[in-house]
């Protein structure tokens, strides 16, 4: 296992598991990259104290972009150098990371969540490592539903859960493990990899 892996592993588990579904390990390490990127930012308010402080560093990733979507990160941070190859080779745009960063910046000052910006844009970036452009609308309302029910908006998530899966039978086998995770959010369902695999067998339209 990589470094990266063990950092996604213990930082985001249902994500990392729902990486496991990536047959090809170019593409799940390209994956991982993005979820790597996505922790260290998720991590940063937790480790001071001052929002202020957190935005600084925050702002640090955030003059990092430059180089990382220019084909040029900063040399010796495996993250960034790992997340950069990933940028490249999938064609990845940079307006969802800057959104990202910006996102986590309101949230080190207890501003209202963005969830486009914490889940969908994310999402949408992991669909395209997997299965290349074209897969924005199919994954956004899982995205939606992971992110409500982790901000604790359970009620308003079991509304949207059924256009949401819905809409995940337009998605290929390939991108399916992008939005994988989001099955992991019903606290009623079984244990997590039956969880997978049901829900896999459910919007395949295989049940």
């Amino acid at each position: 296992m990589s470094d990266l892996d063990t950092q996604v592993r213990a930082a985001d588990p249902d994500r990392w598991l729902s990486s496991r579904f990536v047959a090809d390990a170019a593409a799940r390490a390209d994956l991982i990259a993005l979820y790597a990127f996505e922790a260290e930012l998720a991590s940063i308010p937790a480790k001071v104290s001052q929002p202020l402080l957190a935005e600084m560093r925050l702002t640090w990733w955030a003059d990092q972009m430059e180089g990382v979507f220019a084909g040029d990160p900063r040399k010796g941070h495996p993250v960034l150098e790992a997340f950069a190859g990933a940028v490249e080779r999938r064609g990845l745009e940079r307006s969802w990371a800057d959104a990202l960063i910006e996102a986590h910046i309101d949230r080190a000052h207890r501003r209202p969540h963005d969830l486009e910006a914490l889940f969908v844009g994310p999402t949408q970036a992991a669909a395209r490592v997997l299965a290349g452009a074209g897969h924005e609308a199919s994954v956004a309302g899982a995205a939606r539903v992971r992110g409500l029910t982790l901000t604790g908006r359970a009620e308003e998530a079991a509304a949207l859960r059924p256009a949401a899966n819905a809409a995940l039978k337009a998605l290929p086998a390939a991108a399916f493990p992008a939005v994988a995770h989001a099955a992991l959010q019903d606290p009623d369902a079984p244990e997590p990899l039956k969880r997978l695999r049901l829900v896999w067998a459910v919007v395949r339209g295989r049940v």
